[in-house]
């Protein structure tokens, strides 16, 4: 419905930045009207009661606009060439991700601009990298514990590095994603220490009380996320005299967006990230940034008013960056972050396929692909539009966060069935080649997730150390199966660096005081750069890895049918030990199938009949060879740990 008053509000936005709403702005401000009554909408969801709601308004619309009036014209120019793609760009099958740490991967910002060219040859062009602001050290939580959003940590270089990585970046066509840490600041924040002198302005920014009343009422619903390293969901804090919210370490003081304030004051920082050319802006905990007392203050409805609020006022003043909700929720709860009614579609353009992830991880351990496709059924209700991260594992640990049904639908039972997962990739069940260890044991519910590298819990690591070839053998069929199935299943792949080179657990941290309590640190290595030309010598391990990883990304890039629209079918379980699924797409076909037994596993050719029209011929890219359809008591043969990608001819 139209509202005149909210448009002259908006014009008035406008001509203050001296705009030219009726020439060269004339997209922006056709947005910001198309945009308005959501806008205007979800702000009054939130803050409709609040007593400065109407001067928070004012300030959200200034904030839209200076957003846009601060552009650079290049990066308007490139939002107009996303916009000029039939479908989001960010669906198409020829972008590629890596996420990485910048110190750990090439030292600096400017290390890592010289290292473009790796990039280019391995078929990545979408780079992650992991927090590279300022943060204090022993205190950082990996860099999520920020204490100025706008500086680069002296660590990896200055904002002029970033900004000159990133022009290049996009000079050479690829992408570039950072995150934005909404739920928190580091408690050595500017706003932190203007609460901790006293200021009630700033201590409104955080959950802050004078005795443990509303922190015992919150805690009565809260769960701990670290129950180990950080037990409890408040800190006292000496300087303030007072209870403040933590609930991920002490050092990390949770923000109050019931302040419409802190709402501003945080999309004035998106926006600066949106203006140093961001592509693709991971929120980091979106789930946790909404408290009520009474509730886990998890996945509230509020929390998703402020993500779609987010999402149109970023869609008004840059439409060209796509935003990443990082909600590590049940199947059920992570479909909610991308939208749903009149905002299906318009809240996060991205989640993680974490129960997706971890299913994979889950039909490695057992052989069995039944408890995955269980799953399946809530993970297609993701809406056009929207896409995955796509993975095999990433800096975090692997939770098991699949519903218990879906294990009993399997026909397991679910609590025996997480404790072999947890027991056989921390290598306590016995036979188990698999190298990592438990993180976060809630002793309380024996809940834990999973860490160590992807190489580590396919067996290489042992394999490695008993120098059994055979075992190595097996263990780089196992990654490169991983890698294969997260790669052709739809959503943007994101490979975590190492990976590519079939890197170790790397037990490094243990020697640093600010790592090691967390034993997520193995999986996050230091690369050396002489092992990585390992690659170069036919025949070594990190050959064998980069050269099947460089050919699945150069496969999935000359098949249009990869990309994540909406095509992704999955077939008949003719086989427990198979997974398969078919991607279709402007009558291309092509069926994907993986065994993740250690034992030969038996298609019958009936199974790729059922699909359309029946094949004749179907052409594996993997081998790059053509296979005859057999007849209905045939079949087709896939040996251990591997795959077939068979287009249909």
């Amino acid at each position: 419905m139209y509202n005149y008053s909210l448009h002259q509000q908006i014009n008035e936005s406008l001509l203050n930045k001296k705009l030219d709403i009726g020439g060269k702005d004339i997209s922006f401000h056709t947005r910001f009207v198309a945009n308005a009554t959501a806008i205007d909408a979800l702000y009054k969801e939130l803050y409709g009661n609040h007593p400065a709601a109407s001067v928070g308004f004012q300030q959200l619309l200034a904030t839209i606009t200076a957003a846009y009036a601060h552009r650079d014209p290049a990066l308007r120019q490139r939002d107009a060439e996303k916009e000029k793609v039939p479908e989001p760009w960010f669906l198409s099958n020829t972008i590629a991700g890596m996420s990485l740490y910048v110190d750990r991967f090439s030292e600096n910002l400017q290390g890592l601009a010289s290292k473009l060219s790796y990039f280019e040859k391995l078929g990545v062009n979408f780079l992650h990298l992991m927090p590279v602001f300022e943060s204090p050290a022993g205190e950082s939580d990996g860099g999520y514990a920020v204490s100025d959003f706008r500086k680069v940590d002296p660590r990896f270089g200055t904002l002029e590095d970033l900004q000159a990585l990133r022009q290049k970046m996009h000079a050479a066509g690829m992408y570039l994603m950072i995150d934005i840490v909404l739920n928190h600041t580091s408690h050595r924040h500017e706003w932190a220490g203007k609460a901790k002198q006293g200021d009630p302005f700033y201590q409104d920014y955080y959950y802050m009380y004078n005795d443990r009343v509303l922190p015992d009422m919150f805690d009565a619903g809260m769960p701990e996320i670290f129950p180990e390293s950080a037990p409890g969901n408040f800190t006292w804090s000496n300087e303030c005299g007072k209870w403040v919210m933590t609930v991920f370490h002490h050092y990390q003081w949770d923000l109050n967006y019931t302040n419409p304030a802190v709402l501003v004051s945080m999309l004035e920082n998106i926006f600066f990230y949106s203006n140093l050319g961001v592509d693709l802006l991971r929120i980091d905990a979106p789930a946790f940034i909404w408290k009520e007392p009474g509730t886990t203050c998890q996945n509230l409805p509020q929390a998703h008013a402020i993500l779609r609020l987010i999402k149109q006022c970023v869609q008004v003043a840059a439409p060209g960056m796509a935003l990443l909700g990082e909600a590590i929720v049940a199947p059920a709860e992570i479909m909610k972050y991308f939208g749903n009614g009149m905002y299906t579609a318009r809240e996060c353009d991205f989640a993680y396929n974490a129960t997706q992830m971890a299913l994979q991880w889950d039909a490695l351990a057992t052989g069995d692909t039944r408890v995955m496709l269980a799953a399946q059924h809530e993970l297609l209700q993701k809406p056009y539009g929207t896409s995955w991260i796509s993975y095999t594992r990433c800096h975090d640990d692997i939770g098991l966060g699949y519903d218990d049904y879906m294990i009993r639908n399997a026909g397991f039972n679910a609590w025996e069935h997480r404790k072999f997962l947890k027991e056989y990739y921390s290598g306590e069940y016995p036979g188990s080649p698999a190298r990592g260890a438990l993180f976060s044991v809630n002793p309380k519910t024996q809940d834990a997730r999973i860490s160590g590298s992807l190489a580590s819990l396919c067996g290489l690591e042992k394999a490695m150390a008993e120098n059994n070839e055979q075992a190595i053998a097996l263990s780089i069929d196992k990654i490169i199966l991983m890698q294969a199935h997260s790669f052709f299943i739809g959503g943007l792949p994101m490979l975590f660096y190492g990976d590519e080179m079939g890197y170790t657990n790397d037990y490094s941290y243990l020697q640093d005081p600010g790592k090691s309590y967390d034993n997520r640190w193995m999986h996050r290595p230091v690369i050396d750069w002489n092992k990585n030309q390992r690659a170069e010598q036919p025949g070594t391990t990190e050959q064998r890895v980069f050269d099947a990883t460089r050919k699945l990304l150069s496969i999935r890039a000359s098949l249009k049918e990869t990309g994540d629209y909406k095509n992704l079918q999955w077939l008949s379980p003719h086989n427990i030990h198979v997974a398969g699924y078919l991607r279709s797409y402007a009558g291309k076909r092509l069926f994907c199938v993986f065994n993740f037994s250690d034992r030969p596993a038996y298609l019958t050719w009936y199974l790729f009949k059922e699909y359309g029209n029946p094949p004749a011929v179907l052409y594996d890219h993997w081998r790059e060879e053509q296979l005859k359809v057999g007849f209905d008591h045939e079949y087709l043969v896939v040996a251990p740990y591997q795959f077939f990608l068979l287009e249909a001819e």
